[in-house]
């Protein structure tokens, strides 16, 4: 008999679309959220210790689950499954996002050919905040005659 994980968030980080398959067994669901986390686009901006997080929280819900259903689990473990669930999703969630791969045809300067520049969403938001900080350096640095 298999063992189907009872909540079915956990589903929602794995899943292009937000059809959710309720009778999919935890330990599939760990292993393609682990080859994610090693694959290097899915959650390629995932940091250190968010990474950390996600594995050590798996780990604590296939400890907690122990080859049981979550039906079968006594309330207070079942809430703490359900809680190392939702830190997963929130990581793995805003990680997908991040790690996200935008393109844009621009034309460089001087140049009438457009180029594809490809970035992910943090990496553009690293550039804005930068390019940022640069002109507020350059708006307060004293003219000097």
């Amino acid at each position: 008999m298999k063992k189907a994980f009872l909540f079915p968030l956990l589903g929602l980080a794995l899943a292009a679309d937000p059809l959710v398959d309720v009778n999919r067994p935890f330990e599939e669901q760990r292993s393609t959220i682990l080859a994610q986390l090693n694959d290097g686009t899915t959650y390629s901006e995932i940091s250190a210790d968010d990474r950390r997080r996600v594995v050590s929280s798996l780990n604590r819900i296939s400890g907690l689950l122990d080859n049981r259903e979550a039906s079968e689990l006594p309330e207070a473990t079942r809430v703490e499954v359900f809680n190392e669930q939702e830190l997963v999703n929130a990581l793995l969630a805003g990680a997908r996002e991040d790690s996200r791969l935008v393109c844009k045809r621009e034309k460089k300067t001087g140049s009438n050919r457009p180029t594809n520049n490809c970035m992910t969403v943090a990496e553009r938001r690293r550039a804005q905040e930068e390019s940022q900080a640069e002109m507020q350096k350059l708006l307060r640095r004293p003219i000097s005659p």
